[in-house]
């Protein structure tokens, strides 16, 4: 009965592997520093950004009055979003052996200050930033984005 049920749970645990793998595939950074209210809209639902929250692609971060947040991507993107910011990362993909991949943010309001990381080192055309009104290409390492007025507007 006993190696039976060892067995039993062998053959989960090894089911089950697959699907922890597709999940952690799907985390693209890290939240490090977090100052205020900041919380990550994601499926509809706003989490509070909390030093070590995960970030994923197709996350909204929304930074109120007063506030900052402080991310790492995995390929070492450092970005950087300052007070009454909302930023969408759209695009996240990232290989660790050869350093190809792409990014594609989107700062709708307020200022995002960037570190390009290795994707944008290996392949400048594959990062894109955009504003509501610009897109840009990457052709340096440090740079900051500021969306004057209302830009979107409050949400």
């Amino acid at each position: 009965m006993r190696s039976q049920v060892i067995r039993y749970a062998l053959i989960l645990a090894c089911g089950c592997l697959p699907a922890v793998d597709a999940c952690a595939a799907d985390v693209i950074g890290i939240v490090k520093t977090v100052k205020g209210a900041v919380h990550i809209e994601r499926g509809g639902k706003n989490l509070d950004a909390a030093v070590g929250s995960e970030v994923y692609s197709g996350d909204r971060i929304v930074t109120g009055a007063d506030s900052s947040v402080g991310i790492t991507l995995h390929d070492n993107t450092l970005l950087s979003e300052g007070a009454g910011s909302t930023l969408e990362l759209n695009n996240f993909a990232f290989n660790t052996t050869t350093y190809e991949g792409a990014l594609d943010a989107t700062i709708k309001r307020g200022s995002l200050a960037v570190v390009d990381g290795k994707i944008a080192r290996n392949n400048p055309a594959a990062v894109r930033y955009s504003t509501p009104t610009t897109t840009l290409g990457v052709r340096g390492t440090e740079f900051i984005i500021e969306v004057g007025g209302e830009g979107e507007g409050a949400r």
